[in-house]
């Protein structure tokens, strides 16, 4: 079998939905890398007998690109609960007297949290496409 054909059924076997899934209902990274490695044992030995040196190689880049992804997710996160941690502040030490501006506040409040999502998201859509691409390259 071909190194494209085993990374396609790869892929096809980690369905971000469904790690998503599992996350939410509680289930460990580990355990969910180790059942996929279980499943997928065959394919992930034929696909590591194929591997030169350079897909080596291209794999440790792509582990690099993954980790300061998942660092940059962490900060981003960080700053957002800083910021929410310091709105809450200002709302807690201000008497807010129109009803009004406490809505503003709250549709502002909104609005930082779905940017901020929106951003998580956009960053591993990209990080998804870049993978694709160096797996097909």
């Amino acid at each position: 079998m071909s190194i494209s054909k085993i990374l396609n059924s790869l892929e096809k076997s980690w369905e971000r939905d469904d790690i998503l899934s599992n996350l939410k209902k509680g289930l460990g990274t580990e355990e969910i890398v180790n059942e996929f490695l279980v499943k997928n044992e065959k394919q992930i030995k034929e696909l590591n007998s194929l591997l030169r040196p350079e897909d080596i190689d291209l794999l440790n880049q792509v582990e690099q690109l993954s980790t300061c992804e998942s660092k940059l997710i962490n900060e981003i996160k960080n700053l957002n609960y800083l910021k929410n941690n310091e709105n809450h502040q200002i709302l807690n030490h201000k008497n807010i007297a129109s009803s009004n501006r406490f809505s503003f506040n709250k549709i502002s409040s909104f609005m930082i949290n779905w940017s901020n999502k929106f951003v998580v998201i956009a960053l591993l859509t990209i990080s998804a496409i870049a993978l694709s691409k160096q797996a097909w390259a």
